[in-house]
């Protein structure tokens, strides 16, 4: 039997004691683990929120950089405990500080004074050149700060730095600029506190690129607006230049930053003063207005040189430029100065000169904008030129025209008294003759020919009235019926003698008409005649029918024939004066061409028209449209519209 032995009290408590030793340190990592896990919560939490403050800021500024930047510095300075910090953009082969943080005022005035060209060796040199994050754990111990390089020991004893983190700013590999913080002590920054600074500047560079993008959009809705208000300008005062010109001064001064502006024409080889912003003071004025314009166009002056060369002309100082004549320029305190010639069929024509009181050079997007205000400067010159051109020749048609309905009116009189006694005494000799059984035909040729020549010259006479805005309409009731009725009576020897029949149909609806009865018949009477000369062994149909238009009766006739027809292109010459459907026909049937276009005339002074349809071959279909009733201001108004139409 065995027998176990009992732990004695010395045993138990030395257990214990170790047990609880064992405890207390196993608290005690618990307790490291939860601090050092709570320190990287709240270092995780502060570079959060300092990452959102940065969008934040970038959300609720578009367009403002200045408080990116600051926000950004303020926030990595202070997550990654150094002391102050610098933000740089490129500018050139060079650096300059944009924005700082908490930097010592003496360092700060110094950095701001010109453009920074770091020295080789440096952090910012090489955050520049290598284009990846550079650490300095000491400065004091580099090369640069050893061989006591002016512009590292400057930095150093006005900042009081020792560690330097610098983070290039890349945007598609491209440098944009650097992220500088600066630590008092030697103490190197953490991974962490690295890729916190690499985040600050990523977003600085999305800051950048949005605000390039929404100046650029900003921009480009100005160019648009300022063109869309001067193509409005041209198109409300098309003929009134002086005003679209000082519009486009205006806008191109003020698109392009500038402080003046002026737009010359060249005349008789002379540069005039065409335009210029309302700015100007009488000094300034006075001494490009009146002394010094007008000029002939020298390389002495930017207007001179633009329109000698044909290109674009700047000159960034004018101080600095010893070819640059221009001392009113220079008086008035014009520094910089940019022209653009206007062109004309690469001819110069003119010049926009804009002016700043400050040295500097106009940007290729400023000089773009001005090229596109010199060219509708052109456009609005020449549309004036050409309306005055036009202006000029509708002056000297309508001057010539009413030379011609004056010779014409006279003529038509002149001849027809003689025309008449001829009438007259063959009408007498005919009738003797017919009583004394002697051939008549001599006579009847002469009657014939007589009395075509008579109507011709009627027709003449009407034509010349209606040019002359002279003819008057004689309004009267009628009845339609009868009228048509008697045309056809008269046109019955023609019908007969091309053996063709004419058939009517009129609307018995139509009663009578309110209009001029004789220049209706007259119309009426050219209709059929003509279409009886254009056909043989056919027929003549004339239908007249009545219909409402807009609340308004009217009354259409149509005269159809089935005689030899028209091509697409006969008609579009037919109502015109002294005009046929070619040459041919005018040798075969004969005709002046003045009867259908006085017909529509004096349709057109009654407030209708008359349309045409034809096929070659299959005949033709005249239309005459009428009101059935004929107001007498419509008839005023259109015997007048010639003679307005004709002083306009």
């Amino acid at each position: 039997m065995t027998t176990r032995r009992r732990k004695t009290p010395k045993v138990k408590r030395r257990k214990e004691a170790t047990a609880k030793r064992r405890r207390r340190s196993s608290a005690a990592d618990l307790q490291k683990q939860l601090d050092q896990r709570t320190r990287e919560l709240a270092e995780a939490l502060e570079r959060e929120m300092g990452t959102s403050e940065v969008l934040r800021i970038i959300s609720s500024s578009p367009g403002a950089l200045q408080p990116v930047f600051e926000v950004m510095l303020a926030n990595a300075t202070r997550i990654c405990e150094a002391k102050f910090g610098t933000l740089y953009l490129s500018e050139g082969d060079g650096f300059r500080a944009a924005a700082m943080h908490n930097a010592p005022s003496a360092y700060a005035e110094a950095r701001r004074r010109a453009l920074i060209h770091p020295h080789p060796g440096t952090g910012l040199w090489r955050a520049a050149t290598t284009k990846q994050i550079s650490q300095i754990a000491d400065i004091t111990t580099t090369r640069p700060y050893i061989k006591r390089h002016p512009f590292l020991i400057e930095a150093v004893d006005l900042g009081g730095y020792r560690t330097v983190l610098d983070v290039p700013m890349l945007k598609e590999g491209e440098l944009i600029g650097v992220v500088s913080i600066f630590r008092q002590e030697v103490s190197q920054f953490t991974d962490k506190q690295i890729e916190l600074v690499k985040n600050f500047a990523n977003q600085a560079v999305i800051a950048i690129e949005n605000t390039r993008l929404l100046n650029e959009l900003r921009e480009s809705l100005q160019q648009q607006t300022a063109t869309a208000d001067v193509l409005k300008v041209i198109s409300r005062s098309t003929f009134d230049l002086q005003a679209v010109l000082d519009t486009l001064i205006e806008s191109a001064v003020r698109l392009c930053e500038a402080r003046f502006g002026a737009m010359f024409r060249l005349d008789c080889e002379l540069l005039h003063l065409a335009a210029h912003t309302q700015n100007f003071d009488e000094v300034q004025l006075a001494l490009i207005r009146d002394r010094f314009y007008p000029m002939a166009p020298n390389r002495g002056h930017v207007s001179g040189r633009a329109v000698l060369t044909g290109v674009p002309v700047q000159i960034p100082d004018t101080l600095a430029d010893p070819g640059y004549r221009g001392q009113g320029a220079k008086k008035a305190g014009f520094r910089s100065i940019v022209g653009v010639p206007l062109l004309r069929e690469g001819q110069a024509i003119g010049v926009i000169v804009i002016y700043r009181t400050e040295p500097g050079s106009f940007s290729e997007k400023q000089l773009a904008l001005l090229q596109t205000f010199a060219d509708q400067a052109v456009i609005a010159i020449e549309n004036v030129r050409l309306f005055d051109e036009i202006q000029d020749k509708s002056r000297q048609l309508a001057e010539a025209s009413q030379h011609k309905s004056q010779f014409l009116a006279n003529m038509s009189h002149e001849l027809r008294t003689p025309l008449n006694a001829i009438i007259g005494v063959s009408e007498m000799l005919r009738e003797d003759a017919e009583s004394a059984k002697q051939d008549t035909e001599p006579l009847d040729r002469v009657l014939g020919a007589g009395r075509h020549l008579l109507a011709l010259i009627n027709d003449i006479l009407d034509l010349s009235k209606i040019e002359a805005g002279r003819m008057e309409l004689q309004l009267e009731t009628f009845p339609l019926a009868p009228l048509i009725a008697d045309v056809v009576k008269t046109i019955e020897p023609l019908a007969a003698k091309n053996e063709n029949r004419v058939a009517v149909s009129c609307d018995a609806a139509i009663g009578r008409l309110n209009a001029d009865q004789m220049r209706l018949r007259q119309a009426l009477l050219n209709l059929m005649s003509n279409a009886n000369k254009f056909t043989e062994r056919g027929t003549i149909t004339v239908d007249a029918r009545q219909g409402q238009q807009n609340g308004r009766d009217w009354v259409t006739i149509a005269v159809a024939d089935t005689g030899i027809g028209m091509t697409a292109e006969q008609m579009g010459k037919l109502l015109q004066e002294f005009s046929q459907a070619d040459s041919s026909t005018t040798r075969k049937y004969g005709g002046t061409g003045l009867g259908l276009a006085i017909s529509k005339r004096f349709c057109q002074m009654m407030g209708g028209d008359i349309t045409v349809e034809s096929e070659p071959g299959r005949g033709s279909t005249f239309t005459i449209r009428l009101p059935k009733i004929v107001d007498a201001p419509v008839a005023a108004l259109a015997q007048t519209g010639e003679a307005a139409l004709k002083s306009h």
